[in-house]
């Protein structure tokens, strides 16, 4: 009797413990799912900030694996992605000897029911002296591998793959976080495709010997927004399809390189330059004040439209073939009709929004004079 009033408190004390046992892991759980919530959060947070600095699209994506590798204490990380033209390592921790065999995973058969199904694969050795499928020449770096392919709007575009340097190391890893990581990694690489597309389609212009537009969104916007507020100038050659017209498209080419020669020896180092289209030159003054542009814009107007350009040979050319002797072909000579228009702008805001509206302007007014909108 005795010893079962003592059994009865040891067994409900038992069950109350194990209660609070069971409580107690469910609250780590919680916490343990929020801690990972958190920690998704601030890598995410990392990446977006990542995302906003001044640097190419190589370098964001080196940074954003340097987090991944640092984060998530992975000893080997890899990001491969198609160009259009050939699968290229955009990112990576591994020795450059090895990138050869990273870009071509994959052609690889171990590979090719993950990236068909849209599923990662894990893949190891049991023992040292063992190398993975996919390796040539290395036997000592890489152990075991998860081989993530990479899709965008069901799309595929290339993998992410990280490595451990020891046999069976990623058996117990949590796949589903990972996923989370290569979500992450999907995301950025579209956020920045805008912007590898302008770096990729900058062009020097023949003639001005100027960049193209696009300049001005790429690299040239990490020049522009050191400042807070820049002033923005188009200015457009008037006559120019008047020349190429009734003159010659020589030369209206001349009188191109000669008006671009002209004010890229008058603009400070610290000003932007480019051939906006066609007739139109683009101008950035970084930090400058529009009213302080607008009086130094009038003298260049002053001195751009006195440039006088020899009609070139193939305007005498067409009226030879007319039957006109060159010899009795007057010399003639073009200037251009300039019309400017300036603009402030303010960095955080759109900048291909602010040169429209200015280009818009120029194409509708008339206006001989600078105007300042």
């Amino acid at each position: 009797m005795v010893t079962m009033l003592l059994v009865v408190p040891l067994i409900i004390l038992v069950l109350v413990l194990l209660l609070l046992n069971v409580q107690i892991h469910k609250k780590v759980d919680t916490f343990n799912t929020l801690n990972e919530r958190v920690n998704g959060l601030n890598v995410l947070q990392q990446f977006m900030d990542t995302l906003s600095e001044d640097s190419s699209i190589n370098e964001k994506l080196a940074n954003i694996n340097d987090i991944i590798i640092g984060k998530y204490n992975i000893k080997y990380s890899t990001i491969v992605v198609f160009d259009g033209a050939d699968y290229v390592v955009r990112a990576s921790n591994v020795d450059r000897k090895h990138w050869d065999t990273l870009r071509t995973l994959q052609s690889e058969q171990v590979f090719k029911d993950s990236i068909q199904n849209a599923i990662p694969k894990y893949i190891t050795v049991d023992n040292e002296s063992e190398k993975l499928a996919y390796q040539k020449t290395e036997f000592g770096r890489a152990k075991c591998a998860i081989f993530f392919p990479l899709y965008v709007d069901n799309v595929y575009i290339g993998y992410w793959i990280i490595e451990g340097s020891k046999p069976h190391e990623f058996d117990k890893v949590d796949t589903t976080i990972l996923e989370v990581v290569r979500n992450n990694i999907v995301t950025m690489l579209k956020t920045v495709q805008n912007q590898s597309t302008i770096e990729n389609i900058v062009r020097d212009d023949l003639y001005s010997g100027l960049k193209s537009a696009e300049y001005l969104y790429g690299e040239g916007k990490k020049i522009i927004d050191q400042h807070t507020t820049s002033a923005i100038c188009i200015f457009k050659v008037v006559n120019l399809p008047d020349i190429n017209k009734d003159i010659s498209r020589k030369t209206g080419d001349m009188l191109v390189t000669k008006i671009s020669e002209f004010m890229k020896n008058n603009l400070g180092k610290d000003y932007i330059f480019v051939r906006y289209m066609g007739p139109k030159f683009a101008i950035v003054f970084s930090g400058a004040n529009p009213n302080g542009v607008q009086s130094f814009m009038e003298d260049m107007k002053k001195q751009m439209e006195a440039i006088s350009v020899p009609a070139q040979e193939d305007y005498y050319d067409k009226l030879s073939a007319g039957g006109t002797p060159r010899s009795s072909l007057p010399e003639i000579t073009v200037s251009p009709t300039i019309r400017i228009g300036i603009a402030n702008y303010y960095k955080g805001t759109q900048l291909d929004g602010a040169f429209k509206k200015l280009e818009q302007f120029i194409d509708s007014n008339n206006a001989a004079n600078i105007t300042v909108l």
